[in-house]
Parts: structure tokens; sequence; C-alpha cells
């Protein structure tokens, strides 16, 4: 068991001198402040693989105001060597059309990037990383990355790529291989789904997502910062205060949608039964 780690009622508890704000919380009050870039800075460069400065916030969904949203998402403008754009969201219930939401979202995010009468090469590339705090899909592994390829129909060991001229115009200056490379890309960080000890830098992520631990000698990128910048016990009185409240009413609204399932099955699994009765009956008289 870690250090400051005890157990109650079968659930991992850390004490309050290793206790790090929710992630969700920590986005929606605290990272959009161009003091605290570091944490996600480091997020973004663990999952893209390559070091990243975020030169602003852009206009984003999340409303700072509410007590609790399902959903938070902070649009960065990031530089990297081609100034791309990243959107990070947090989403902490299901949404029976999430797919279309984060279709939406890097669609609009690479439309707004035009002014009138601009050229398409002034396009940069999308990220859209989402941290689920729900169940999404069928699949054995917490991380998932999606690009665009195109593969050929007749030959599908054929992938499409540019040729050098192709590559000098699509992005002056840079090498680039293939489509993908243009556009957009998705992570999936499923956090339910995590129950590793973490050894790699995008597990140390997965444990502070998931249970709020950050190794104490950690030089993961972001969490260095987060260690400082997201401590709970460095909070004011009031940012601890309305922080509890937050994650009461996290809390309730979880317990309200596993009721609301459970009564669903329940009720689903009896006319089910009733249906199933009344079949038998109708296929034995026959």
């Amino acid at each position: 068991m870690r250090k400051n780690e005890t157990k109650k009622g079968g659930k991992r508890m850390y004490n309050r001198d290793n206790e790090y704000v929710m992630f969700d919380w920590a986005i929606k009050r605290i990272l959009r402040d161009k003091a605290n870039f570091g944490v996600l800075e480091g997020l973004m460069t663990v999952l893209i693989g390559t070091d990243i400065k975020i030169l602003e916030i852009l206009e984003s969904e999340s409303n700072r105001d509410s007590a609790i949203d399902k959903s938070n998402r902070v649009d960065v403008k990031a530089k990297t060597a081609e100034g791309e754009i990243v959107l990070v969201e947090v989403q902490l219930a299901h949404e029976s059309h999430f797919m279309q939401r984060i279709l939406f979202g890097t669609s609009k995010a690479i439309v707004e990037q035009l002014q009138k009468g601009q050229d398409y090469d002034n396009i940069k590339k999308v990220y859209s990383i989402n941290v689920l705090y729900f169940d999404l899909g069928e699949g054995e592994d917490y991380v998932y990355h999606g690009t665009t390829t195109f593969r050929g129909m007749t030959f599908p060991d054929s992938v499409l790529k540019f040729n050098r001229r192709e590559s000098e115009i699509v992005r002056e200056g840079a090498s680039v291989v293939s489509p993908a490379e243009v556009f957009p890309e998705y992570f999936l960080l499923r956090v339910n789904q995590f129950n590793e000890v973490a050894k790699t830098p995008i597990e140390e992520w997965f444990d502070y997502f998931k249970r709020g631990y950050i190794r104490e000698n950690t030089d993961v990128p972001g969490l260095q910062e987060a260690r400082e910048k997201l401590d709970y016990m460095k909070m004011s009185h009031e940012e601890r205060r309305a922080y509890e409240h937050y994650m009461l009413k996290v809390h309730e609204t979880d317990d309200v949608m596993k009721t609301a399932m459970h009564d669903g099955w329940n009720e689903g699994h009896a006319k089910g039964l009733e249906a199933g009765r009344a079949e038998g009956l109708e296929a034995g008289r026959a």
C-alpha cells in the first residue's frame, strides 16, 4: 500500500496531506489561468508526444458559474512546431451522441480558424483530448487514439501517402507524410477502465484522474506543476468550501443516475418476463 494511503470499505482513500482536487474542477476553475498552464501543457505533451506551450485559452462551452456540469471543455490554442489547436474536454456523464459531439467540436474548431477569403493552408491541425468518467463502448484499453488513414480498397495493405511536392504544399517548411498528419486526432481516456499500477507517464496521469494521487518524486510533465497548483491543503477556506460543495453535487448526481439506471433495468426485466410468459402460453396453446 502506498504512503499516505489507507483503506476504508474496500476503497482506497488518501489522507488530506496527499489530496489533489478533481481534474474536472481544476479545468473548470484553476487551469484556465495563465499561471497554471503548465498542468495542461504536460498532459498534452505526454499524449501528443511533442513539447507544447499554450498561447491562449479560446472560448469554450464550459460554464464556470454552475455548481456542476456533466461536461467541461476548454479550447486551447497551443504552440507546437505548426501552431496547432488542442481541445481538452472532461465528460462526467454519458451522452447518447457523444461521438457526434466531439466530431462537431473538432469541425467547429477547424471552421473557426478561417476568416472570409483566407486560403485553406491557414487551417491548423486539431487534437481532441477527452477525459471520460463514464463507460464508453467495449474494449480492454483505457486510452484510445484515433487518426484518419486512407487504405486501398483493392489493395488493403496500400496506405495513401503524400509525395514530396504535395507535402510542401500541405504544410510549408514541414515534412508531412500522410493525411493523418492533417486531419484531426482523437484521444479517449476512459478513466473507469484504469486499474493498473502506474509505471508510464500516461498511467501516472490516470492515477491522478481516478484516485487523485500524484507521486511525490514524479517527473511526468504537468504532474510536478499539479502537485503545487492543485493541492487541496493549499486552497483558501472559501475555495475548499466551494470544492467540497462541488464534490457533494457530483456524488449526488452520480447516485441519481445509478438509481435511474437500476430502476430502468428492473422495470425492463419485469416487462420482459411478463411478455415472455404471455408468448410462452400462446405457443403452448398453439
